[in-house]
């Protein structure tokens, strides 16, 4: 479980009460050294759903004591010091049905009895990372007049696969032609997300500690020319892509402190900050807003930056940074992960605990819809494909239900089924996190890697675009990559078509010590094709092929 990165270890200090915040008197304590590494546990396993302060988002509020207000005016008291240890311990052993994956077979009991412990305590605070923390991390290792003038390989750069390898703080470069590794790179811990600069050369890497790398793929192999700590726990990054603008700024936001980076597209050199602390849709305050996704108009020098806790949509035109202008949209809370409607004039997001999806307008910058949805959607990118009844349609798939929920997404042709759930799907579990398809197949892919069912874990659904009122098939994807057995469960996660559109590939993602592989199947036949394994592949996740990122292809 040791991280090899050392901002994860400051991190643990800040929020293990190297900051001298006191503990409740009726609390109970862990020894310092057991605190620090919960703490760090916390922030590796936990503070994604939940919070860095532990107020809540996608996951429950885990403060120690809360209070709520219900509809009659009487107030409710919770927290974890009311639910107790045991059924903590419980709870972080053996996950929930609402999206809560076990820990039983990732933690140690130790573990598990201390972090019980850990959320009952008052949480700490950690630092500000502000302009003087980011330009003293900031490392241009390659300038852009010492890079390649041309490409320097021969690998067809369109078919790369940029891979997560979670836990190893890396990205495998990965040829979609040969199925080989071209190359890994260091990175942050736990990449979330790889995006590509318009001119197609370029990724952006940034993991959840914050840091960001930009990886030049033209040199032989692929090169880190460019590094930066945008703050102490962050998700997403996207590029400028307007014309005239192209490669030229970079956006990163950041989870905790709450604020959204604008650099220098080439070299990342931070050039302006901007907070997204303030009032939530209900016009409370809310101290920890994170940045929970950004996306890039091609229409407008314009980004999409969906803020979580408050519900916020900010459209930032960067064509002057010096006066620069936000657009704000009210929608739902929590706002998390979302993609383009077919036209790539409406932006879907998810709003987690809402149970809902917002609809932006992006020509008119103004909130189309907010779409009732079950619990808990999570699309990643969503899906677009054309119903043979409802027209185009926008697929999200959910972590708290076992459906597929298709919205309509064609407000000209088929105003009737425009921004409403038209049909649902039924998965074969709940606990998905991600729904893909692509333009030239005929089958949407469905995974539900958080189901605490196992076999529905290592599983996936597909459908047949074409006849959705035939039965899907269920497929288990972990036993076709013949991995030997392990006590971690082989979650089948993140389908990505290769730039042909004719595979889907799979990550199996394991315990850090266990084996894990990369399962292709033939996207015509849904039959196995391929699978890529290495000792190289450590807990391998989100994967991103180049032509598919750099054109929203979904």
């Amino acid at each position: 479980m040791k991280s090899k990165h050392l901002v994860v270890s400051a991190l643990a200090m800040a929020i293990s009460g190297a900051f001298g915040l006191a503990m409740a008197a009726d609390a109970p304590t862990l020894s310092p050294e057991a605190k620090a590494a919960s703490a760090k546990l916390y922030f590796e396993r936990c503070a994604g759903c939940h919070g860095i302060l532990r107020k809540g988002a996608t996951g429950k509020n885990l403060e120690p004591v809360t209070s709520a207000k219900k509809p009659d005016g009487t107030v409710v008291e919770g927290g974890t010091l009311k639910l107790g240890h045991n059924r903590l311990e419980k709870i972080i052993a053996y996950g929930t049905e609402g999206g809560m994956v076990n820990f039983d077979d990732l933690l140690t009991k130790e573990e598990i009895s201390n972090m019980a412990t850990y959320i009952q305590m008052k949480p700490d605070t950690p630092p500000e990372w502000g302009m003087k923390d980011m330009m003293n991390s900031w490392k241009l290792v390659v300038k852009p007049e010492d890079r390649p003038k041309k490409q320097m390989n021969k690998i067809n750069l369109k078919n790369v696969f940029s891979v997560t390898l979670r836990d190893a703080g890396e990205v495998a470069l990965i040829d979609g032609d040969t199925k080989q590794i071209w190359g890994i790179v260091k990175t942050g811990y736990a990449v979330h997300i790889s995006r590509v600069s318009k001119s197609g050369r370029y990724v952006y890497v940034i993991g959840r500690d914050g840091k960001l790398d930009l990886i030049d793929m033209w040199f032989e192999k692929p090169t880190v020319v460019a590094t930066l700590k945008v703050g102490i726990e962050a998700r997403s990054v996207e590029t400028s892509k307007f014309k005239g603008f192209e490669d030229k700024y970079a956006i990163a936001g950041s989870y905790w402190p709450p604020q959204y980076v604008i650099t220098d597209g080439e070299t990342l050199k931070p050039l302006k900050i901007m907070s997204t602390r303030g009032q939530d849709v209900d016009g409370e305050y809310h101290p920890e807003p994170r940045v929970a996704s950004i996306v890039a108009t091609e229409g407008k020098p314009e980004w999409v930056v969906n803020l979580k806790e408050t519900g916020m949509i900010r459209l930032v035109d960067y064509s002057d940074l010096k006066n620069l202008k936000e657009t704000t949209i009210e929608s739902a809370k929590f706002l998390h992960d979302g993609g383009w409607d077919s036209t790539k004039r409406y932006f879907l997001v998810a709003a987690n605990a809402s149970n809902k999806v917002a609809v932006v307008d992006t020509k008119t910058g103004k909130l189309a819809a907010l779409v009732d949805t079950k619990a808990k959607p999570h699309p990643g990118r969503g899906a677009n494909f054309v119903h043979p009844k409802f027209g185009p349609v926008w697929a999200t798939s959910h972590l708290g239900a076992d459906v597929i929920s298709l919205i309509g997404t064609d407000p000209a042709k088929h105003p009737k089924e425009a921004w409403k759930v038209v049909a649902e799907l039924k998965n074969h579990g709940s606990g998905s996190l991600f729904v893909k398809t692509h333009p030239k197949s005929t089958n949407l892919w469905a995974d539900a890697p958080l189901s605490a069912e196992k076999d529905q874990a290592e599983s996936v659904t597909v459908y047949d675009i074409k006849n959705l009122d035939k039965a899907p098939e269920v497929i288990n994807i972990a036993k076709l990559a013949d991995l030997p057995e392990g006590k971690a469960v082989k979650r089948a996660v993140h389908a990505e078509y290769n730039a042909t559109g004719d595979e889907v590939w799979f990550s199996i993602w394991a315990g850090k010590t266990e084996a894990s592989a990369i399962v292709i199947m033939d996207d015509k036949t849904r039959k196995l094709k391929h699978v890529i394994k290495d000792p190289k592949l450590i807990t391998p996740t989100g994967k991103f092929n180049i032509l598919n990122t750099q054109h929203d292809i979904y």
